[in-house]
């Protein structure tokens, strides 16, 4: 019972990790969206905007990875091998 209440609260941490990720998502194109506005309106000289798409962007890649790539469950072996026990 303890594991499937476990199982659960991973599972609740995964969804609620990539509800996160995708307003990040929507806010990252939003706001850039209207940057990127603000500078066709203005004359569109220099594109500023490509400072807030690409350090921004950094990290969301960053929070892209660690949503859905790096999303498994920690198993006993691993929490195991890193305590220095063995099983």
């Amino acid at each position: 019972m303890a594991e499937e209440t476990n199982n659960r609260e991973q599972a609740i941490r995964r969804v609620q990790a990539k509800r996160e990720f995708k307003t990040h998502l929507v806010i990252y194109l939003v706001v850039n969206a209207v940057l990127i506005g603000i500078w066709a309106a203005s004359g569109a000289g220099y594109f500023w905007p490509i400072w807030s798409i690409g350090g921004w962007g950094i990290g969301l890649a960053f929070h892209w990875w660690n949503t859905y790539r790096d999303a498994k469950p920690i198993s006993e072996d691993e929490i195991q091998r890193e305590m220095g026990g063995s099983r």
